[in-house]
């Protein structure tokens, strides 16, 4: 879809300050400091209702005064068609964090769905945080970490909501939950896909094929199209340590640029 759109994403890494540089630059973007109409979705959450109450204080102390988070439902239902009416005259949708794979099943075939995509291709704004930002691409990925007892919990890629393309696939929390290891086994399981691991308080901010680096922290990208000699990703499992050659990896830190579309720094003078 974002070769169509003419929108912007905004994709963020989770623990967001609200009164730092990334959600500031978010609500600059959308003007959403002077009034500008944000619609909220905290779908993505155990407890939807508390997450909106929270996201509601968040925004009055980033200083946003036009904000509205209703609690979704299901696809279809009256509040579905509420929300995607709603979104016609919003400037901005925000996407809360929590489990992306739900935030992904909730959304699909609803109205509200319909009209995020059609405010992205109209030029608006859509935002997303930790597991909003993971979903926002066409393929989503969940698990694929141990838990407490050391158990790997089986890696999850599914359908993602599908606004940014590129082959692109999104981690969140990424330094602070050093999560290299499981984005290098699921770009050598999917060579062909772009992986973008985000850290905290730190959003890329994409328009059209290139995305900018703005936040506390930066982005980290991993590419094994044309470049991997060998893996074995197929075989890991509790005690056995991944083995890989010839992985691309490279860093973008804040005002940096990247291209989506090249897989490399973009040149913006």
């Amino acid at each position: 879809m974002s070769n169509g759109a003419t929108g912007t994403l905004v994709l963020m890494g989770g623990a967001v300050e609200p009164r730092n540089e990334a959600f500031q630059q978010f609500l600059r973007l959308v003007d959403a400091h002077a009034g500008a109409p944000i619609v909220g979705l905290t779908t993505a959450s155990a407890e939807p209702a508390d997450a909106a109450g929270a996201w509601l204080g968040d925004f009055r102390r980033a200083g946003a005064t036009n904000v509205h988070i209703p609690i979704f439902g299901k696809a279809c239902d009256v509040r579905d068609r509420e929300i995607a009416s709603s979104i016609r005259d919003a400037a901005a949708v925000f996407l809360g964090g929590g489990d992306q794979v739900k935030l992904v099943a909730a959304l699909g075939g609803s109205c509200t769905l319909s009209e995020i995509k059609a405010l992205y291709r109209r030029g608006g704004a859509i935002c997303g945080t930790s597991a909003g930002a993971a979903a926002l691409t066409e393929l989503t990925m969940a698990g694929g970490e141990f838990d407490e007892e050391g158990n790997l919990v089986e890696q999850y890629i599914g359908p993602g909501l599908g606004l940014l393309g590129f082959q692109t696939i999104v981690d969140t929390h990424f330094q602070q939950r050093r999560r290299l290891q499981r984005l290098f086994v699921v770009i050598a399981q999917n060579r062909e896909l772009l992986g973008l691991g985000i850290d905290e308080d730190t959003a890329l901010i994409v328009r059209g094929r290139v995305g900018e680096v703005v936040g506390a922290g930066g982005v980290t990208f991993v590419d094994g199209r044309d470049t991997v000699h060998f893996d074995n990703a197929d075989d890991i499992e509790k005690g056995r340590q991944l083995t890989l050659s010839h992985l691309r990896v490279g860093i973008v830190g804040t005002k940096y640029h990247l291209d989506l579309e090249k897989r490399e720094l973009a040149n913006l003078d």
